[in-house]
């Protein structure tokens, strides 16, 4: 019999703006973190983390764009659940990813975000965890 050993739940929240969506693409920028810690620490990723025992799932996505890179963001729709048991090496966790719409704020990394950028989606860095089939699902979406 397997144990049993609960997941832990975390949200992901892809933050496009100066969006453009062509016949065959969709141009603009996304925002993302530097990682401080491990797992994946200096690997660019979307921003996210744990949902709190005290909070909805789009209030966690919200309170962690703000802490990881200082900018205020509104969840506007769930890109997909992503739960891959090798998807952090840490830890088997699953992940709530949310489109978010830009509200403002002043870009900075903090909390476990070294540095917080906008990057032009045609020239992505290399991406932590499963970020980058995040990315493709979100802009499917688009």
């Amino acid at each position: 019999m397997t144990e049993y050993r609960p997941r832990p739940a975390v949200v992901d929240g892809v933050v496009l703006r100066k969006v453009i969506k062509t016949s065959s693409d969709v141009e603009g920028e996304i925002l993302l973190i530097k990682r401080a810690k491990d797992p994946e620490i200096g690997k660019w990723a979307v921003p996210g983390g744990f949902v709190n025992w005290d909070e909805t799932a789009d209030e966690a996505v919200a309170r962690e764009v703000k802490e990881e890179a200082g900018v205020d963001v509104r969840p506007i729709k769930i890109i997909g659940v992503y739960s891959s048991p090798s998807r952090d090496p840490l830890r088997q966790t699953v992940a709530i990813a949310f489109l978010c719409e830009f509200r403002g704020g002043e870009l900075m990394g903090g909390d476990d975000a070294a540095e917080a950028k906008w990057w032009p989606l045609y020239q992505l860095p290399e991406l932590a965890f499963d970020h980058k089939k995040i990315i493709k699902d979100a802009l499917g979406q688009v």
